[in-house]
Protein backbone atom coordinates (compact mmCIF):
# COMPACT_ATOMS: atom_id res chain seq x y z
CA UNK A 1 0.00 0.00 0.00
CA UNK A 2 1.08 3.47 -1.21
CA UNK A 3 0.98 7.04 1.07
CA UNK A 4 -2.27 7.51 -0.79
CA UNK A 5 -3.59 4.15 -0.26
CA UNK A 6 -3.11 3.17 -3.46
CA UNK A 7 -2.77 -0.62 -4.49
CA UNK A 8 -0.66 -1.99 -7.54
CA UNK A 9 -1.88 -5.49 -8.13
CA UNK A 10 0.90 -8.14 -9.52
CA UNK A 11 1.30 -9.22 -13.10
CA UNK A 12 0.14 -12.03 -12.51
CA UNK A 13 -3.16 -11.87 -11.06
CA UNK A 14 -3.98 -8.37 -13.72
CA UNK A 15 -3.22 -10.94 -16.77
CA UNK A 16 -6.04 -13.47 -15.33
CA UNK A 17 -8.64 -9.99 -15.82
CA UNK A 18 -9.92 -8.33 -18.61
CA UNK A 19 -8.89 -4.71 -17.17
CA UNK A 20 -6.29 -2.03 -18.30
CA UNK A 21 -4.76 1.49 -17.33
CA UNK A 22 -8.06 3.70 -16.62
CA UNK A 23 -10.43 0.94 -16.10
CA UNK A 24 -12.76 0.88 -13.30
CA UNK A 25 -12.56 -1.45 -9.99
CA UNK A 26 -15.32 -2.03 -7.20
CA UNK A 27 -14.26 -2.21 -3.89
CA UNK A 28 -15.85 -3.77 -1.22
CA UNK A 29 -15.71 -5.28 2.07
CA UNK A 30 -16.85 -8.26 2.70
CA UNK A 31 -16.42 -10.51 5.98
CA UNK A 32 -13.15 -8.46 6.41
CA UNK A 33 -11.61 -8.70 3.06
CA UNK A 34 -11.65 -6.66 0.14
CA UNK A 35 -13.13 -7.33 -2.66
CA UNK A 36 -12.54 -5.44 -6.23
CA UNK A 37 -15.01 -6.26 -9.35
CA UNK A 38 -14.37 -4.42 -12.52
CA UNK A 39 -17.21 -1.75 -13.67
CA UNK A 40 -18.05 -1.90 -17.39
CA UNK A 41 -18.13 1.09 -19.42
CA UNK A 42 -21.31 1.62 -19.67
CA UNK A 43 -21.40 2.23 -15.81
CA UNK A 44 -19.27 5.20 -17.09
CA UNK A 45 -21.41 6.32 -19.34
CA UNK A 46 -24.38 6.41 -17.21
CA UNK A 47 -22.69 8.00 -14.35
CA UNK A 48 -21.20 10.77 -16.83
CA UNK A 49 -25.05 11.27 -18.05
CA UNK A 50 -26.34 11.71 -14.84
CA UNK A 51 -23.89 14.10 -13.75
CA UNK A 52 -24.61 16.22 -17.29
CA UNK A 53 -28.38 15.79 -15.95
CA UNK A 54 -27.74 17.49 -12.82
CA UNK A 55 -25.43 20.05 -14.11
CA UNK A 56 -28.54 21.12 -16.37
CA UNK A 57 -26.41 20.03 -19.86
CA UNK A 58 -29.49 18.40 -21.53
CA UNK A 59 -32.80 19.58 -23.39
CA UNK A 60 -36.13 18.46 -23.70
CA UNK A 61 -38.64 17.22 -22.62
CA UNK A 62 -40.18 16.19 -25.88
CA UNK A 63 -43.80 15.63 -27.17
CA UNK A 64 -42.74 13.23 -29.73
CA UNK A 65 -39.07 11.59 -31.18
CA UNK A 66 -39.74 14.00 -34.72
CA UNK A 67 -39.55 16.98 -32.66
CA UNK A 68 -36.66 16.46 -30.12
CA UNK A 69 -34.31 14.95 -33.39
CA UNK A 70 -35.27 18.53 -34.60
CA UNK A 71 -33.87 20.14 -31.07
CA UNK A 72 -30.70 17.88 -30.96
CA UNK A 73 -30.23 19.03 -34.61
CA UNK A 74 -30.84 22.64 -33.80
CA UNK A 75 -28.45 21.87 -31.18
CA UNK A 76 -25.76 20.00 -32.64
CA UNK A 77 -25.41 23.26 -35.51
CA UNK A 78 -25.57 25.58 -32.31
CA UNK A 79 -22.90 23.80 -30.75
CA UNK A 80 -21.42 23.93 -34.47
CA UNK A 81 -20.64 20.08 -34.24
CA UNK A 82 -20.12 18.33 -37.34
CA UNK A 83 -22.43 15.30 -36.15
CA UNK A 84 -26.39 15.67 -35.38
CA UNK A 85 -25.33 14.02 -31.93
CA UNK A 86 -24.69 15.28 -28.93
CA UNK A 87 -22.34 13.96 -26.59
CA UNK A 88 -21.49 14.55 -22.95
CA UNK A 89 -18.30 16.69 -24.24
CA UNK A 90 -20.63 19.03 -26.19
CA UNK A 91 -20.85 22.63 -25.77
CA UNK A 92 -24.28 22.70 -24.70
CA UNK A 93 -24.76 23.80 -21.12
CA UNK A 94 -28.23 25.10 -20.36
CA UNK A 95 -31.49 23.60 -21.57
CA UNK A 96 -31.69 24.63 -25.25
CA UNK A 97 -35.50 26.27 -25.30
CA UNK A 98 -37.90 25.02 -27.90
CA UNK A 99 -39.59 27.26 -30.21
CA UNK A 100 -43.33 27.68 -30.23
CA UNK A 101 -45.29 26.49 -33.33
CA UNK A 102 -46.48 30.15 -35.21
CA UNK A 103 -50.24 29.87 -35.10
CA UNK A 104 -52.03 28.82 -38.26
CA UNK A 105 -53.80 30.54 -41.14
CA UNK A 106 -57.13 30.18 -41.77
Amino acid sequence: MKTKYQVTLPDALRRQLPVGVGDLLEAKVEKGKITLTPKSVVDRDIAEGLEDFRQGRFIGPFKSAKEGIRALRRAARAAKCSTPFLTSSSAITKPFPLRKKAAQRP
